[in-house]
């Protein structure tokens, strides 16, 4: 099988291409540039079997206007020129597999994917972020990320050396939901929807979500090392600006569709997915 995905220097891109090329497939990356023409992309989306769609620039960072912009536009426009580069194709992909987040939703709301969507700016991307990618002509399906905790990247790499340090400790109240992923079961989740062509949108996070005072608490457990340097609200507001909203509240987030398609997750409970990385 022939795997391109848009997005592959990214964390999830590298596992996901480490995954599937374990598997015997043919995986390539393809990188969207604001110079790179329809045509261009065209060729490389010619005759593939899976279009995986990951680009868009990480939204850890200080959202600045000029960067809020750099966040739309890395996701957005991206997922247009590869919708447009697919119509040209005449040979098209067999799937089209995009990505959105669980920011979708409502702040600590239990929400499932026939929830209604919250108001903040993050949940207007991935509106506009799926609407973008359910233009295309070919079966298509949709990503809601929820936080994905590997080794080699994300969230969890940032937090390993403060803890390691002993310098962890909750983000604000500490009690904000967290919907998260193993990347193992990430990787497995894009493996079950290419088997059983399934279309559709999809909550890609554990049935168990987590807050982040019990993941504070089990990371500095497993590491044996103390968790006594909470970060207050306010410095996470000077850090983020506006992005802090991201990180201060949260989303309750359940797999529904997932688990109604028949995907069994390795890891339910935060406690095993932090011991597998320890």
């Amino acid at each position: 099988m022939n795997i391109l995905i848009c997005g592959s220097s990214g964390f999830v891109g590298n596992e996901l291409r480490t995954y599937f090329q374990a598997k015997g497939n043919n995986v390539l990356g393809l990188r969207v540039r604001e110079g790179t023409t329809i045509e261009n992309i065209s060729k490389q989306v010619e005759g593939v079997d899976i279009l995986i769609n990951l680009a868009g620039v990480s939204i850890f960072s200080r959202w600045t206007q000029s960067y809020k912009k750099s966040l739309y536009n890395s996701r957005i426009d991206t997922t247009k020129k590869l919708v447009k580069a697919i119509s040209l194709c005449h040979n098209k992909p067999r799937m089209f597999i995009s990505t959105s987040a669980v920011g979708i939703y409502k702040n600590e709301e239990y929400s499932d994917e026939n929830s209604g969507y919250g108001t903040s700016y993050l949940s207007k991307i991935c509106k506009d972020w799926e609407d973008e990618a359910f233009k295309t002509n070919i079966p298509t399906t949709i990503f809601r990320f929820g936080v994905v905790l590997g080794k080699n990247g994300g969230m969890l790499q940032k937090m390993w050396l403060p803890f390691f340090l002993g310098l962890g400790g909750i983000i604000g109240s500490g009690k904000q939901s967290l919907s998260w992923i193993h990347i193992y079961d990430l990787c497995k989740a894009y493996e079950h929807i290419i088997e059983n062509d399934l279309e559709g949108v999809y909550n890609l996070c554990s049935p168990l979500p987590t807050s982040n005072q019990e993941l504070t608490k089990t990371l500095a457990g497993l590491m044996k090392r103390p968790s006594v340097f909470p970060v207050p609200a306010f410095m996470i507001r000077l850090i983020f600006s506006e992005g802090a909203s991201f990180i201060l509240e949260g989303q309750r987030v359940r797999p529904k569709h997932l688990l109604a398609k028949g995907f069994k997750f390795k890891y339910t409970s935060i406690q095993d997915a932090l011991k597998s990385f320890i």
